[in-house]
């Protein structure tokens, strides 16, 4: 049995969260930074990377808020949420990447994340 761990990620993104959320939410705006490719069946993601597939149940979404995935290859309940935060005062927008995830792949994939995101902010030209 793994241990499981769950990892919190900000990240400063310089676009609207309305923006943001349709990078986030939808197969058109995960493919451009996230996956290869994505495809919606119903309220499954198919995630595709270099011709490997994950597929993904939405659980629960907020529009312009947040969104959480859980992993259906998973027999424990992983999962990965993505939500905006903005700022009232500045109106800076974060992104916060929550994963709970096995313990042992806990810096690869903040490391993933992080060039995963690298990507979306050039992408957003942010």
């Amino acid at each position: 049995m793994s241990a499981y761990t769950t990892i919190e990620l900000e990240f400063p993104i310089n676009a609207s969260p309305k923006v943001l959320f349709y990078r986030l939410s939808t197969p058109g705006g995960l493919s451009e930074w996230f996956a290869d490719d994505v495809n919606l069946t119903g309220n499954t993601f198919s995630f595709l990377w270099d011709g490997n597939e994950q597929k993904a149940e939405l659980l629960t979404k907020k529009e312009g808020k947040y969104i959480r995935f859980r992993w259906l290859e998973d027999e424990d309940d992983a999962f990965f949420e993505f939500k905006i935060s903005q700022d009232d005062l500045t109106g800076d927008v974060a992104l916060i990447i929550t994963e709970c995830i096995d313990t042992d792949e806990a810096d690869d994939q903040t490391e993933l994340w992080q060039k995963q995101v690298d990507v979306l902010k050039r992408n957003l030209g942010s």
